[in-house]
């Protein structure tokens, strides 16, 4: 693949990606209770906002998308987000799971002092986000400044009573994480 198709599919999935998760009115794009959009009205919508959108890319950012954020309906008629919205509307019904007993969560050096007050919370997020890898977590940092790798004590957590979900791209999932169980790697 060129450079410029790949920059192209970047800026096709950022979009769905703030679409899906975040901003679907700004389009005039409703999604239901689970976070589906229908693909045919996304489509629509798109190109009434200057943004060129058919099924074959869609299906194709889908698929080739590094961190497995969308999911297209069995019936291929609807497109959603796995994980990561702030849409007050959507909410996922994902199954409750016992998590590994240490996960990680990348964030930015600048957040520290916010963090070790009041622990991670998530937000405008339903869901704090945390990897089974460092290397995953490493990359989500990178992403808001220098980064920082936080070691979550998941296992002790659930068995104290909080709840954990694992989205359909292995993204794990909890409303927050107290700063004792918590430590800087």
């Amino acid at each position: 693949m060129d450079n410029n198709n790949a920059q192209a599919d970047t800026k096709t999935s950022k979009f769905l990606s703030y679409i899906l998760r975040h901003q679907p009115e700004s389009i005039g794009l409703t999604l239901d209770n689970e976070g589906w959009a229908d693909i045919g009205t996304l489509i629509k919508c798109a190109a009434k906002h200057g943004k060129r959108l058919n099924y074959a890319l869609i299906e194709k950012i889908v698929d080739t998308n590094d961190k497995k954020r969308f999911a297209i309906s069995a019936d291929k008629k609807r497109i959603r987000a796995v994980q990561g919205h702030s849409a007050q509307k959507v909410d996922i019904p994902y199954q409750e799971k016992i998590p590994l007993a240490i996960l990680y969560h990348g964030t930015a050096s600048r957040f520290l002092d916010s963090i070790f007050k009041q622990g991670i919370v998530a937000g405008t997020r339903h869901y704090v986000h945390l990897s089974a890898e460092i290397s995953t977590a490493i990359k989500v940092g990178q992403r808001h400044g220098k980064v920082i790798i936080l070691k979550i004590e998941s296992l002790r957590m659930y068995e104290l009573g909080f709840k954990f979900h694992q989205a359909d791209n292995g993204v794990w999932l909890t409303k927050n994480i107290p700063v004792e169980y918590m430590s800087v790697i």
